[in-house]
């Protein structure tokens, strides 16, 4: 019962009110608390420290937020122990202590409970912070009430973001935690809770934090666009709670922190606008015993819990957070002087036709040539590996999007060089070997389609994103793999040393296809990571479109053909003419008259008139002329 708690210090409870919520006090708690000893106390704004309550009671309040403000700042130095009763007018209280918004489950948490705990209160500027203090007003997407978790209050934030979404900008901080030298940064907005489960961004990011282990929570946004913070809270939604922190967000957690702006911050300290230059927050010294709520965690171990500065983050630099704090927070990301400098020397050093270049693409051009006269899978695959065009084509799409001509005329140049060395390579290999047949390799590569010119944009968004993106450089192998530039580009050579037009051209059309795929792909990936503003990049986007857009149309045509030999294969394979069985159909010449090759299967020999039998039907199912080139096999 409830005279159990603390009963050798509480005689009586006292139950301390809103005088304005009489009427609930009187109709459904004191029929609640009925068989308990208890004091009905309103509370007097003349009185807000309540001095006519004794040290060591027990306390449980009815109040709002505002009025709790002014109770719990006395009693820890009171000693009293206090239980919380959700008054209407009690949210930030409430979500912060972890109580039932059901009154009468609050009732019933209070009187089965038979343990108080020690509890934390965070200050700010001095004043008990129940939930939380947001810097800034950019966070409602991620800031809000844990009980209010609702689709239409998710839609509610989104929707006041992108109203704010054209005047979020980050400016200066300069944040000192406890023990740490002053950190300058830039950010979005800052967030301090005493415990994780008071927001939603904290239960996500935030593991192992009660409201008893003496520290307090500062997560610091500072997104580099709104798409990375839009892409954060829209995964938010469907990733469980892993506390791993985003690439764009700090976390500090300490007993003290000072943070302050060259200007004035507007901050909410639970929903409650105010303004200041400089805000501390801190745990206080003294800790006041309470009853907690059933959703409130707490380790009685957890006092004296370890520090965390995690900032690595959070942009630093005098000259880089003038930059970002000169203009709003753009849509897509700007890559930063820093950042833009290193990448652009990484892609002039791979536009140069070096030495080393030139020889690894003479060599990854032989070894293509004889593995696709060897129909050799890991011999081709090895010699993607082994090429370098993939490098110079990047540098391209660089080039092209920010107009240096310089950039783009050295790439040109590299991947000219490439182009000859390559035919060169090809033709001596074709003139030295003599084979003239032609297999499976070099076949799926004289007949491109629109999947290729897919295979190749893909391959080209990777092959950027791998440059920019230094920690994932390491993937450039497969993206050669995957886009296999060198292969269609020794098949062409082997054409001309074959004088095969068909060849030729076909697997000319398939590196074309790769190379303005890669070229396009490029251009829009390094304009969405924010290496080129829009007005430089809008030429060399729509030439580039428009090339791709012309090797479309031949490819599409090859589509087109793929599709329709794919139905002739389906509808053909398996079917019977009398006791034959067709099988293993495959297109060998698509143009008129329809050149098949086929397995016949029967249970006895098959005839030249069985033969013409079966011609004559495959010509009726497929309303046009073809040639036979079959197979017979007996079934036993």
């Amino acid at each position: 019962m409830l005279e159990e708690v603390g009963k050798e210090k509480m005689k009586e409870i006292v139950l301390l009110y809103d005088p304005l919520e009489e009427e609930t006090v009187q109709n459904e708690i004191v029929p609640a608390f009925e068989g308990h000893t208890v004091q009905f106390i309103p509370f007097r704004q003349d009185d807000p420290k309540c001095n006519f309550i004794h040290e060591e009671s027990f306390v449980v309040t009815y109040l709002t937020d505002v009025q709790l403000t002014e109770v719990v700042a006395g009693a820890a130095l009171k000693k009293w122990t206090i239980g919380f009763l959700p008054h209407p007018g009690m949210i930030q209280a409430r979500q912060g202590y972890g109580i039932a918004t059901n009154l009468d489950n609050a009732i019933e948490d209070i009187l089965q409970n038979k343990k108080e705990i020690k509890s934390d209160l965070l200050l700010c500027n001095g004043i008990p912070v129940f939930n939380k203090v947001v810097i800034g007003n950019s966070l409602s997407l991620m800031t809000g009430s844990v009980s209010k978790n609702t689709f239409y209050s998710s839609l509610e934030k989104a929707v006041e973001f992108f109203k704010q979404s054209k005047s979020l900008q980050p400016r200066a901080f300069t944040i000192t935690a406890e023990n740490k030298k002053p950190l300058q940064t830039a950010a979005l907005g800052i967030i301090a809770v005493q415990h994780g489960k008071s927001t939603l961004l904290s239960r996500k990011l935030i593991k192992n934090s009660f409201i008893n282990d003496g520290r307090l929570h500062s997560l610091i946004l500072a997104p580099k666009s709104i798409t990375e913070l839009l892409r954060f809270s829209f995964s938010s939604f469907f990733n469980d709670e892993n506390g791993k922190l985003p690439s764009f967000i700090g976390h500090i957690k300490a007993s003290s922190i000072t943070i302050s702006s060259p200007t004035p911050m507007d901050y909410t300290q639970d929903n409650n606008l105010l303004s200041a230059k400089e805000i501390d927050l801190r745990i206080s010294v003294n800790k006041f015993l309470i009853i907690p709520g059933r959703h409130l965690v707490a380790d009685n171990s957890a006092d004296g819990a370890d520090d965390k500065y995690r900032v690595s983050a959070l942009p630093t630099g005098e000259e880089h957070l003038v930059e970002i704090t000169a203009r709003p927070l753009p849509f897509i990301y700007h890559a930063s002087t820093e950042e833009f400098k290193g990448l652009f020397q990484v892609l002039r050093d791979n536009a140069k036709a070096t030495g080393s270049y030139l020889t690894l693409m003479v060599l990854s051009s032989l070894l293509a040539t004889f593995g696709l006269f060897a129909n050799s899978s890991p011999v081709i695959i090895g010699a993607m590996i082994l090429a370098p065009l993939m490098a110079p084509i990047i540098s391209l799409s660089m080039g092209v999007l920010r107009q240096e001509k310089k950039l783009m005329i050295r790439s040109a140049r590299t991947i000219g060089y490439s182009l000859l060395l390559g035919y060169l390579a090809a033709i001596l290999v074709t003139l030295i070997i003599p084979l003239q047949s032609i297999n499976d390799e070099i076949i799926a590569r004289i007949k491109p389609n629109l999947i290729d010119l897919g295979v190749a944009i893909v391959s080209g968004i990777a092959g950027a994103y791998a440059h920019a993106r230094s920690e994932v450089a390491k993937t450039l192998a497969g993206v050669a793999i995957a886009v296999a530039l060198v292969p269609p580009l020794a098949v062409s050579g082997i054409g001309i040393g074959w004088g095969d037009w068909q060849v030729f051209t076909g697997a000319l059309l398939l590196f074309s296809t790769n190379l303005a795929g890669i070229v396009l792909a490029g251009i829009i990936t390094f304009l969405l990571l924010g290496f080129s503003p829009m007005h430089l990049a809008k030429k060399g986007l729509v030439i580039s479109i428009l090339i791709a857009i012309i090797v479309s149309l031949p490819l599409g045509y090859g589509t087109l053909t793929m599709i329709t030999n794919y139905n002739v294969v389906r509808s053909l394979n398996e079917s019977q003419v009398g006791d034959i069985t067709i099988k293993e159909v495959s297109v060998i010449r698509g143009s008129d008259p329809m050149a098949l090759r086929v397995t016949l299967v029967a249970y006895k020999p098959i005839t030249e008139s069985d033969i013409d039998k079966v011609k004559q039907s495959v010509t009726d199912r497929l309303g046009r002329e073809v040639e036979l080139e079959v197979l017979t096999s007996i079934r036993r």
